[in-house]
């Protein structure tokens, strides 16, 4: 897969995954708004968020996110228009202090902080082969 700046996608997600739920942040290809979503971590939940993405945007759609593998990487990869981005878990938390000096973590903005990299450093991040 090409790097993400040599793709046309339709929209940039960043996700911040936990045992029980995933927090996200969504941002439509050309605008600079962003949208703040949270999905229970249940693979039917996933999935019918994936789909919904791809009913609305059509496709590509790049996702970044601090894993390489687990639950929720499994379901996104079986989706053809979603191609991953997995963002180093240090690299977050450093880009997260940089803003936030007191280290107070919170999972939405870990969302947007993630999906800001991807946005902003798309040199630094390669995609999820299957």
């Amino acid at each position: 897969m090409a790097p993400l700046s040599n793709q046309q996608f339709k929209a940039f997600v960043g996700i911040d995954w936990a045992d029980t739920k995933h927090d996200i942040c969504l941002q439509q290809a050309g605008d600079d708004r962003r949208e703040f979503d949270c999905i229970p971590h249940q693979v039917t939940r996933i999935d019918e968020w994936a789909k919904a993405l791809y009913q609305r945007f059509g496709g590509p759609i790049a996702i970044a996110l601090e894993l390489a593998r687990g639950p929720i990487v499994s379901v996104l990869q079986k989706h053809a228009f979603v191609t991953l981005f997995p963002i180093n878990p240090a690299m977050l938390a450093q880009y997260r202090e940089a803003f936030e000096p007191s280290r107070a973590k919170d999972d939405p903005t870990d969302a947007e902080l993630a999906l800001d990299l991807l946005l902003r450093h798309p040199e630094r991040f390669a995609p999820l082969r299957p």
